[in-house]
């Protein structure tokens, strides 16, 4: 029998690493830090082929997919000691997608599943916390309501928020037992509003809607834009992971978070994260609250003055450390993490090779070269070459003058100028009739793929380091400044305010993903210089490669350009691209429009002196260049 269910928990786990295809790099992972001995929930893995049979059989199951799921929720029962639908003692699960390539947001998740009107109260009674019991039930319900069954996500925040303003707070963790149980049922009654039906109370008919949803977000519009700009395959699918939850949302001893095992702006060898006391996991990557940092260090130059992880929950940071240093060192590369704190236990969530930037990128290979982690070839290939492109674009002027609207968290480093917009559909317009644009919003969403693709860089509101724009803008290679709590957005108006400045779609503005600063108008730029971490990778690959490299160049400026990154000499010289000078394309339209030979020959007697001393003296390895008019390319 085929088996399309992998287990993992308890520090056993039936997958590893290697299988990756099969269950996806999330499941994969999660089996190999549960192999690993480390603090994982159990739980267990749909595989990727049940993605594909969904896919492709009319989005049905193999037959003894329902018995495999079945004993593997039992194996979870058994490891936790709760019982799936017994309010008394009531298992919750999450659902998550995961691809064997990493695709941050852009598939579908539920948490708190298994919740219903009598696990609730057998929770809260087992929790002895009425009001972390209703606060899970809230979020299931909006977030089941969103992913299954269709019910549209603002619908619950507009709801929320009104509930909100009426007992005059600002943060969810302000709203007391009563409030959510209020919250709960105004949920449900829009729910049966809006699809005529009321929400499922059945945990397994919820289980079994979660994970066909998560199947069907393969296939959804932003699952699909992502593939498409990373080159990832349709016929791969994704896997399901189902997991027993944890609770970072039951008091102050609790809370959730996302680390790095390195810097992944910078590539320092520093540990780097944010966490949210009293949380899960969403809030921190939605960016609905501004989250603290891990370590003492990672609070100076930040905007909050909050506790770190590493002050607040000294025992639980030190074991942190402990996960970050067996991680790295298994994985032999930068890993992000997720985790979760109930009562003072530590869990892990997950673990995935870190996006980072191509700055980072040079950094962590050089230095985890000379730390005997991995040797010269393996630093070779965890460079992506388009990566590159990256570093080779200006950088703000230190000296230029700059109008500082308002400043957030350096979220992705470079810098941009371009047209504010507000949704990702005008950024799209707006780009292809030839626009640069800086897309602002409160947050972005997997639903903003799009315009964030193609825009020059990104501002959001809210939001911290590991927050949705931050991780996808830094994989992207695209400026951002996350967390810019100053700005006034005005979707309506298009428009946004700070400092008594209005700034309205179409204006010009100026962002630094380095310092975090946002500024009014066009800021003038200075050329990139090469870091000493970018010359030793180029190093070892010019003691490997096989290949010899010449540029393409037409101009002085160019061949000069091309020589200082290292070409070996001109291999292509292309004649008519020497005359886009201003003094030179004026001769070359003469000519063009000529009315007479004599005309013609006129104009190119002018050009003739350009074409000639531009030639004379360009020299290749000691010798002056030999032109041949006839030719289009520079004969060493």
């Amino acid at each position: 029998m085929t088996k399309w269910v992998y287990s993992f928990g308890d520090g056993k786990a039936d997958g590893n690493t290697e299988m990756k295809n099969l269950l996806g790099g999330k499941g994969a992972n999660l089996a190999e830090m549960s192999a690993l001995g480390l603090p994982v929930p159990p739980g267990f893995t749909l595989t990727t082929e049940v993605c594909t049979h969904y896919t492709n059989h009319d989005n049905s199951y193999p037959q003894a997919l329902e018995g495999q799921v079945a004993d593997a929720l039992a194996g979870v029962e058994a490891i936790m000691g709760l019982n799936f639908g017994e309010a008394g003692s009531a298992l919750l699960v999450s659902v998550r997608s995961g691809a064997r390539a990493s695709m941050p947001g852009m598939m579908d998740t539920v948490l708190n599943l298994g919740l219903n009107d009598e696990t609730v109260e057998g929770l809260a009674e087992a929790s002895g916390d009425e009001r972390f019991a209703f606060d899970s039930y809230r979020r299931f319900l909006q977030m089941y309501g969103d992913v299954v069954l269709g019910v549209e996500h603002h619908m619950f925040e507009d709801m929320l928020e009104n509930h909100k303003d009426r007992r005059g707070v600002h943060l969810d963790t302000e709203l007391a037992a009563e409030d959510l149980r209020q919250l709960v049922d105004d949920y449900k009654a829009m729910i049966e509003r809006e699809l005529g039906q009321p929400f499922p109370q059945d945990p397994h008919e919820q289980l079994w809607g979660a994970i066909n949803a998560v199947f069907g977000s393969w296939m959804n519009r932003r699952a699909k834009t992502y593939r498409s700009l990373h080159n990832i395959p349709e016929e791969w699918g994704t896997a399901v992971n189902v997991q027993a939850m944890v609770f970072g949302n039951m008091g102050t001893d609790c809370a959730t978070g996302v680390a790095f095992t390195r810097d992944p702006a910078n590539g320092e060898n520093a540990y780097y994260g944010e966490y949210l006391i009293n949380a899960q996991g969403e809030d921190v990557v939605a960016g609905i609250r501004t989250p603290q940092p891990l370590t003492i260090a990672g609070k100076h130059g930040g905007p909050s003055e909050a506790p770190s992880m590493e002050e607040a929950m000294p025992e639980t940071f030190a074991g942190l450390i402990r996960v970050r240093e067996q991680l790295e060192t298994h994985y032999k590369d930068m890993q992000d993490m997720e985790f979760t704190v109930q009562q003072g236990r530590l869990w892990m969530l997950q673990t995935r090779t870190g996006k980072r930037t191509t700055k980072a990128a040079l950094k962590i290979a050089v230095d985890m070269v000379d730390e005997g982690l991995i040797d010269k070839a393996e630093a070779i290939s965890r460079i992506d070459p388009g990566q590159l492109d990256q570093i080779l674009h200006p950088t703000l002027d230190p000296q230029a003058e700059r109008q500082v609207l308002a400043v957030g968290l350096p979220a992705s480093p470079g810098a941009a100028s371009g047209c504010v917009v507000f949704n990702s559909d005008d950024a799209e317009k707006w780009t292809e009739r030839g626009e640069n644009v800086i897309l602002v919003r409160v947050e972005t969403s997997p639903e903003d793929i799009g315009g964030m693709h193609v825009a020059r860089g990104i501002v959001t509101n809210r939001g911290g380091m590991t927050s949705h724009a931050a991780v996808v803008a830094r994989g992207m290679g695209t400026p951002c400044v996350s967390g810019a709590g100053t700005l006034n957005i005005d979707y309506a108006g298009k428009s946004m305010s700070v400092l008594g400045e209005i700034i309205k779609e179409g204006d010009l503005i100026t962002i630094d993903g380095t310092s975090g600063e946002v500024m009014k108008g066009a800021v003038a730029t200075v050329q990139p210089e090469f870091s000493d971490d970018f010359s030793r990778i180029m190093q070892w690959v010019d003691e490997t490669r096989t290949l010899g490299v010449r540029a393409n160049a037409e101009t002085p400026a160019d061949a000069a350009t091309a020589r200082k990154f290292g070409a070996e000499g001109i291999g292509l010289c292309r004649t008519e691209h020497m005359f886009f000078d201003a003094e030179r394309i004026t001769h070359v339209r003469q000519m063009i429009i000529a009315g007479d030979e004599e005309s013609r020959r006129a104009a190119l007697d002018k050009l003739l002196p350009f074409q000639s001393g531009f030639h004379r003296p360009v020299h290749h390895h000691g010798r002056p260049a030999r032109y041949h008019p006839a030719s289009r390319s520079t004969l060493a």
